[in-house]
């Protein structure tokens, strides 16, 4: 309850708070030789994870609200291209003769709170959220002043009509609470396309590739597996800011079933290339190939998409729960692959990936009849849409009733 409280009252003033733990977690981990050192990473670690938690439900909302609809997505992009940058700079920061050393290990943690004090910094300078100022504080002149902040001189009118048909809305449906997400049948369709969206990201196999890629290089005949993972991460980083032009352009539902499908094939080629491995040294080239194309089909689609997708799939009031509970199911799905995927590893050897590709397989079709597209679209339409698939179903299920009675 305590990230929808943020994510309900706060914005600006919520990411500042949120910081402060960062803060807090980079200290105990950068002081820990000082004192228990395990206790004290280990507490840091939780700390810094909180943070994580709360950020990555604050942020993406944030930039939804103050991002004209034309940009939506693009913006939204940038929150993934933060991530994947701050994953490539950590793992060349770590290399042994950098900051990864016996010695250097507390400097490093330590660094992981800097962001957050450069973020805080750059938030004074930062305007709330203009959706936040006119549909929960009420403020219209403060608004109309916020939006052309962000946008320059031009006329509001059409962006302030369409928080009042929103704040309208969300005065019908008042503050929705996590209980009521899920026993609204209101909320129950995009409820499910967020979840299965942050599922598919999380179980897509993508984080067993990041967590354990130095020991798949190794496993491949790679002699400098270390290198080759940065090379992973530098991928990463480079397709997320391809994402960030192609996610207004090519929309999202598109975008993730490419992502998606694609991730698919390459999951079933690393599969064949491990498993052949020891009788064709060259296998290790199309395993290594067939990472670094996952990597650029996660970062398409899938990797950056999720985040920014439940905003608009929401309106004002269901809209910070619906975020509450995304980012739980994401972090808790990611738990489960960072604990699990060494033993599923283990125990299934080259086929681990056959797995994933079948679970892609049935994220791509799941993608395809029930993801709808918002590129382009209002907050308004998209639940519009929504309601109106919703009386489609009611209308089907109506005439399913009066055809069995007839026959009967």
């Amino acid at each position: 309850m305590l990230p929808l409280f943020f994510v309900v009252y706060f914005r600006i003033k919520a990411m500042m708070v949120v910081n402060s733990l960062a803060v807090i977690g980079a200290l105990l981990m950068g002081l820990a030789p000082l004192g228990q050192a395990h206790a004290l990473v280990i507490a840091g670690r939780l700390i810094t994870g909180l943070y994580c938690g709360l950020s990555s439900g604050l942020v993406p909302i944030y930039i939804g609200e103050i991002s004209p609809t034309a940009l939506r997505g693009a913006l939204g992009t940038l929150h993934q291209l933060g991530i994947v940058t701050g994953i490539l700079i950590s793992q060349i920061v770590g290399l042994d003769f950098i900051l990864g050393s016996k010695d250097l290990w507390p400097v490093l943690l330590g660094l992981s709170g800097v962001p957050a004090v450069i973020q805080t910094i750059c938030l004074f300078f930062c305007p709330e959220s203009p959706r936040y100022a006119y549909i929960k504080l009420g403020r219209e002149e403060i608004a109309k002043r916020i939006l052309k902040k962000l946008r320059g001189e031009y006329d509001p009118t059409k962006d302030i009509e369409e928080m009042k048909r929103e704040k309208e809305e969300a005065a019908s449906e008042k503050k929705v609470s996590i209980l009521q997400l899920f026993k609204s049948p209101n909320y129950r369709q995009p409820l499910l396309v967020s979840l299965v969206l942050h599922m598919s990201q999380q179980f897509s196999g993508i984080n067993g590739i990041f967590y354990y890629s130095t020991s798949i290089f190794t496993k491949s005949g790679i002699s400098q597996p270390v290198y080759a993972t940065i090379g992973v991460g530098a991928v990463n980083t480079i397709f997320t800011i391809v994402s960030v032009f192609l996610v207004e352009r090519a929309g999202r539902r598109s975008l993730y079933l490419i992502g998606l499908a694609g991730m698919c094939i390459c999951a079933v080629i690393m599969t064949i290339a491990l498993a052949l491995l020891h009788n064709h040294a060259w296998m290790s080239y199309l395993c290594m190939v067939a990472i670094f194309l996952f990597v650029i089909f996660f970062e398409v689609g899938p990797g950056p998409i999720p985040w920014f997708i439940v905003a608009e799939l929401f309106s004002q009031g269901p809209r910070p729960a619906a975020m509450a509970v995304s980012g739980f199911c994401n972090w808790t799905c990611n738990f489960i692959i960072g604990m699990c995927f060494q033993y599923i590893a283990e125990a299934c050897g080259p086929y681990v990936f056959i797995i994933f590709a079948i679970l892609l397989f049935g994220f791509t079709v799941f993608t395809y009849f029930k993801v709808p597209e918002t590129k382009g679209k209002s907050f308004e339409e998209i639940s519009a849409e929504f309601r109106k698939k919703k009386l489609k179903g009611l209308k089907a299920t109506e005439m399913e009733y009066l055809g069995s009675s007839s026959e009967a």
